[in-house]
């Protein structure tokens, strides 16, 4: 087992500790949703991104060429909605909530439609191509305890897995999806045999599974708990014995007369970035920071942005990490307040911050 830990440390290109000035760049996306954002997700194909909200809404924007930001389109469900990706072409969007349903929004058209529907809220959606002839369907998690994959052309699953408890996040690459549930199971499915779990675990986390991210190259995932603690896994047994582990973040120490207390946050998003492969933490700390997993170092750390983050997500080239501040409700409804900040920042991502360092001989 290995510790990051939070303490500043230097290397050749400087502090790993970033500065106020680090986020001067930022873009603030106007219009913002007007509850708590639940989800972010960008197209694969042009720099657009949709944002999920408990406010009903899911709502489109385009980044334009100069880092400004645009309202393209809005659609509704008729409940909080807690997810959001789209298709690989980027002309639809898709989405589940708490009514629910699973939705496409066609780009083009303007229309959305129901495509699928669970027996309880629908926490995660991906997009996925299943199968030997790479089939393209949707899969959706829900708290109803199953994973139910759709033809977008038919109102039937196609199948549907059982799963041990009900889905907290789920994420895909490559052939892997993973899927954490409640009671800290993970369940493993190889897309080429995508109707059956082909490995069941625990999380090495002793608390509940917040968030999942697979490595681009669909050989691992990072998992990220309630508890302020980082696992980084893989799939292959040797790989996993010569390279995961668990560390902590998100956590700080103060004194306060006298006394030192130490505050643990959830870990609320964990993001990989496209090309280089090196994770985004982001947590009810209201901080972000960039890993090397592979060093098991710290790229970068960022200052607290002075509210919650409840979703994050990188564009397809990683040149953008979008990260939704918002109230996550970790402190109960009473901290829900109308001064609460409710945006969507876009940090302009350098490769001194985000790309793996190069090895010392």
């Amino acid at each position: 087992m290995s510790f990051f830990g939070n303490k500043t440390t230097t290397s050749s290109t400087g502090t790993t500790q970033a500065t106020e000035q680090d986020l001067a760049n930022d873009v603030i996306v106007t219009n913002p949703p007007e509850d708590t954002i639940s989800d972010i997700a960008f197209s694969p194909q042009a720099d657009f991104f949709s944002a999920s909200s408990w406010d009903k809404k899911v709502r489109i924007y385009e980044v334009t060429p100069t880092g400004a930001t645009e309202g393209r389109a809005l659609y509704e469900h008729d409940a909080p909605v807690l997810t959001t990706r789209w298709t690989n072409d980027g002309t639809k969007v898709i989405s589940g909530g708490c009514d629910n349903q699973v939705k496409l929004y066609d780009i083009q058209s303007g229309q959305a439609q129901q495509i699928g529907a669970h027996d309880a809220p629908v926490r995660a959606v991906r997009f996925v191509e299943c199968g030997p002839t790479n089939t393209p369907v949707v899969v959706s998690g829900s708290w109803d305890k199953t994973l139910r994959y759709w033809d977008t052309r038919q109102p039937q699953p196609i199948s549907t897995i059982q799963l041990p408890e009900r889905v907290y996040a789920m994420d895909s690459a490559q052939k892997l999806l993973v899927v954490g549930s409640a009671e800290r199971h993970i369940s493993i499915i190889d897309l080429s045999n995508p109707q059956q779990i082909s490995k069941q675990t625990l999380s090495p986390l002793k608390w509940q599974t917040r968030s999942i991210a697979c490595y681009p190259q669909g050989n691992g995932y990072a998992l990220g708990s309630i508890e302020g603690r980082c696992a980084f896994q893989y799939i292959n047994d040797a790989e996993q014995s010569k390279s995961g582990f668990t560390f902590k973040c998100h956590r700080n120490t103060e004194t306060k007369a006298g006394r030192t207390e130490n505050h643990i946050y959830t870990i609320n998003s964990i993001a990989a970035h496209p090309v280089y492969g090196t994770i985004a933490t982001a947590g009810s700390d209201g901080c972000f920071h960039f890993w090397d997993k592979d060093a098991r170092h710290r790229l970068k750390g960022f200052p607290s942005l002075k509210g919650t983050i409840s979703a994050t997500a990188f564009n397809r080239t990683g040149s953008i990490f979008a990260v939704a501040v918002s109230y996550d409700w970790s402190k109960g409804h009473q901290f829900n307040t109308p001064q609460s900040p409710i945006t969507i920042r876009l940090h302009p991502t350098k490769d001194e911050e985000i790309k793996q360092k190069n090895k010392r001989r």
